[in-house]
């Protein structure tokens, strides 16, 4: 066995088991970080199979940002965990529906290749050599060009997500005073002060 099958079973199997504690931890403490595990091993993946560029967009989006705050958000959050499981069979039609869906996927997929075993080999699109260009500029190609408009929809998707995440969570209280720009500028000499003439012993 070579070396780069070695590190490829290792890399696999560490993923699939870590992503596999991810649902079965019970501390969701331990799930995000079961879940950093995962990016880390699929990042190992991605350079054996020569994507530098995809690797680094792994380590440094998803396990230095995007992981990083699910664990914060689970550890400041006060989130009755006991509640959430209890009420977890509600949901498990829906769950086991779309694991069907994915399992579905993964079978055509791997269906597919076992039928017309060419088919991994005709790419949709030439894949240059490293000689001729990194595969950071060969993605960057397709990616602005020939998706250009899936890209920019997924981003959009991406804002409305956020914007509606922002409307969601955010409160308006009553009991908190806030600045009002446009009453401060308007103030007049007359509305900003009160000059009044109390009475002997009605001071303050």
């Amino acid at each position: 066995m070579s070396l780069q099958a070695l590190f490829f079973y290792l890399f696999a199997f560490v993923a699939v088991a870590s992503a596999f504690m991810v649902i079965w931890a019970k501390n969701p403490v331990h799930s995000v970080l079961f879940l950093i595990l995962t990016f880390v091993n699929a990042a190992g993946l991605f350079l054996l199979t020569g994507a530098e560029f995809l690797a680094m967009i792994l380590l440094v989006v998803y396990v230095g940002a995007v992981a990083v705050l699910f664990l914060f958000v689970v550890m400041m959050l006060d989130i009755d965990f006991a509640k959430l499981r209890a009420t977890a069979l509600e949901y498990a039609p829906v769950g086991v529906l779309i694991g069907l869906v994915v399992a579905a996927e993964l079978v055509i997929v791997v269906g597919g290749a076992t039928i017309d075993p060419e088919l991994a080999k005709t790419p949709a699109m030439p894949i240059p050599s490293l000689a001729e260009r990194t595969n950071t500029a060969a993605l960057g190609d397709v990616l602005y060009t020939h998706y250009v408009y899936f890209f920019q929809i997924a981003g959009l998707v991406l804002l409305v997500a956020m914007i509606g995440a922002i409307v969601l969570t955010i409160r308006h209280r009553e009991d908190i005073k806030r600045q009002n720009i446009a009453r401060q500028v308007a103030r007049t000499p007359e509305t900003a002060i009160s000059v009044v003439n109390p009475k002997p012993g009605e001071g303050l």
